[in-house]
């Protein structure tokens, strides 16, 4: 009977001494918890957590006001040309040098400060850019002359593509990308109809400095800035020179095609032999080589090409072909570019389904078929759907080539892949008025 007790008393203590298995497993979810507590308590003293803003993605709506006002003020002067000339002085010709001398600053600008972003890192880009910006707003709104007015868009430009190329270069998704892209385009269908109603109601000069309103989108991106990465070897000036002398010539190409095409082809064979002598250069050879980044770049061209020769042409046609008044064709073309647009964000937010073939596809086959629709086409709603296509894969081109050009890249080239790429989406809109006026504009 002792035994017996004893056994049970055994028993009985072992039974309290023990826990249960749920105290059990919180007992080892403890250990393991406290392990991983010790663990990253280690690792976050041998290597410091980055501060928040650099782990935090820049809200898109920001990078929208940094980068769309330009592209009302790029459209700004295209109906008040007349009067700015008057103020100035001058004819109609010699102040279309304004537009002239933006095209260009505009696609020299994007690749000299993509390169500034690659090498400097996001918060001296925008500080130079935001500066450039509001010296030419300045200018232009206080010079009574022409060069110095020139001297100011061009500033202006400059900076506005600085701006625009850090914003592609934080978007980080087609998604993102077409709403910047998306509100590009917006506003560019509205800054000519804008720049007409602040000309009537203030003077051609506000008109001109609805830009600068980007410059307000600079101190809350520049909080997203992180230290960039030491830039490896010197800044290649001979190649950002060539590349900037290409592209000049062929800027110019439309105003002085002999000229321009010769220093456009003596200029190409020189930066092709840079290139090769200096392949991690200011062009880098690498990118060129990549079947993804020369196919996206082309295809934008062309797109962005046909976009700005119908964006000219079309007026001309609906009141040759279908009998519309200024004030009719104007409206119409407003509504076209807008809804084009505004579908462009739809293919840009489905084109990570539908891959690259498919989405090259559809800007090919729209792109194509809004060209052929308006040379043929003399019906006016016809030719305003001819415009929306146009709009439409320009800008869906401008949202997803663009991120397929910058995938091609390593990191550390992105914004440069980023420059380029916009280099010759601009190029098309050089390109663009001048092949309207040889077809229909001159006619």
């Amino acid at each position: 009977m002792a035994t017996a007790r004893s056994t049970t008393a055994t028993r009985s203590t072992s039974k309290r001494a023990s826990p249960s298995p749920s105290k059990r497993v919180s007992a080892r979810a403890g250990s393991q918890a406290a392990g991983r507590a010790s663990a990253d308590a280690a690792t976050s003293t041998a290597t410091p957590s980055p501060p928040a803003a650099s782990r935090a993605t820049v809200p898109v709506l920001w990078l929208a006001l940094l980068a769309t006002p330009m592209a009302a003020g790029a459209n700004a002067p295209v109906l008040i040309l007349p009067d700015m000339a008057r103020s100035l002085a001058v004819s109609p010709s010699t102040a279309a040098w304004l537009v002239t001398s933006f095209a260009w600053a505009s696609a020299v600008g994007t690749p000299l400060l993509a390169g500034l972003l690659r090498r400097r890192g996001l918060r001296p880009a925008l500080r130079l850019s935001g500066a450039l910006l509001l010296l030419g707003t300045l200018l232009v709104a206080a010079s009574p002359w022409l060069p110095l007015t020139l001297l100011g868009r061009t500033a202006q430009a400059a900076g506005g593509a600085g701006l625009i190329a850090a914003a592609m270069s934080l978007a980080g998704s087609a998604r993102r990308m077409g709403v910047i892209t998306a509100g590009f385009g917006v506003l560019g269908a509205a800054g000519p109809l804008l720049g007409v109603q602040l000309a009537q109601a203030v003077s051609w000069r506000l008109s001109l400095s609805v830009s600068v309103v980007a410059v307000l989108a600079v101190p809350v991106v520049s909080r997203y800035a992180t230290r960039p990465a030491p830039a490896q070897g010197r800044f290649d000036g001979r190649g950002a020179a060539l590349l900037t002398g290409l592209a000049t010539a062929l800027v110019l190409l439309p105003r002085f095609p002999a000229a321009a095409l010769g220093s456009a082809a003596v200029a190409a064979l020189a930066l092709a032999l840079h290139v090769r002598r200096r392949p991690e250069g200011f062009v880098p050879l690498a990118l060129l080589r990549k079947p993804v980044f020369l196919g996206s770049a082309l295809l934008a061209l062309a797109l962005s090409g046909s976009y700005f020769t119908l964006l000219f042409a079309v007026p001309r046609l609906l009141s040759d072909r279908a009998g519309w008044d200024r004030g009719a064709a104007g409206a119409g073309q407003l509504v076209a570019l807008l809804t084009g647009s505004a579908l462009s964000w739809l293919l840009a937010a489905a084109s990570a389904r539908m891959g690259r073939t498919a989405v090259r596809t559809v800007l090919t086959g729209i792109g194509a078929l809004a060209a052929v629709t308006a040379a043929f086409a003399s019906w006016g709603p016809l030719l305003l759907t001819a415009l929306l296509g146009a709009v439409f894969t320009a800008t869906g081109a401008n949202a997803v080539l663009s991120v397929h050009a910058a995938s091609a890249a390593p990191e550390a080239q992105r914004p440069t892949a980023i420059g380029l790429f916009t280099l010759c989406y601009q190029l098309g809109g050089a390109f663009g008025p001048a092949v309207a006026t040889a077809l229909v504009l001159g006619a």
